[in-house]
């Protein structure tokens, strides 16, 4: 027992968003959603799916649905909190770093946890601008650039991921030309490229 809680290394906050999580999207609950995204896949072990609804170019109520771990399901509870009542703009823009640090940090290894919520609730953003046939500026807003020689954004990479055409550096590299400049972003494509994989069960 002393050996079990002693791994049991996660903040009162984690816990109490793990044993008591907010707006989970119940089966029996009647919830419309202007807008749903899904990140993940069951192969991979994390499926994470956010509802929302938008009134006034507001997130005024959310839901979710997680086949996860501790941390995958702590953070999008905490995540599902900080959102209510935020413009789009503003949730669009939230980052893991800014669910963990809410939460009290996280432990190194589940920090990946944290990045299907945030995924999860811009792909619902995405879907209800598309579905209203509105613009949607926060996309471009929100891309890091990954490989400044060559101008190649996650966002770009995150798309080639998803369309099936880059399941390999070596794919990224051939249609994208990133990392054959100074060659300083190299392990960044790397580790941006497997995030991808793992969030849109392609790996």
């Amino acid at each position: 027992m002393e050996s079990f809680m002693a791994k049991w290394v996660y903040t009162d906050t984690v816990k109490d968003h793990f044993m008591n999580p907010r707006n989970l999207w119940k089966e029996d609950e009647d919830f419309k959603a202007d807008g749903v995204g899904e990140v993940g896949s069951l192969a991979c072990g994390d499926q994470m799916r956010v509802g929302i609804k938008v009134s006034d170019g507001k997130v005024a109520d959310i839901r979710w649905l997680t086949y996860g771990c501790a941390s995958a399901i702590a953070s999008t509870s905490m995540m599902s909190e900080m959102v209510k009542g935020m413009s789009l703009e503003e949730a669009y823009k939230i980052s893991p770093s800014d669910i963990t640090d809410k939460l009290g940090g996280l432990p190194e290894h589940k920090f990946h946890c944290s990045v299907l919520g945030d995924k999860a609730l811009r792909a619902a953003i995405d879907d209800y601008l598309e579905k209203n046939g509105l613009d949607n500026p926060y996309k471009k807003q929100s891309a890091k650039i990954i490989c400044e020689c060559k101008g190649v954004t996650d966002q770009m990479i995150e798309n080639l991921v998803k369309d099936d055409k880059a399941k390999t550096f070596e794919d990224l590299v051939a249609l994208t030309g990133c990392g054959t400049g100074c060659g300083k972003c190299r392990e960044r494509i790397k580790e941006t490229l497997s995030e991808m994989l793992h969030i849109h069960g392609k790996g």
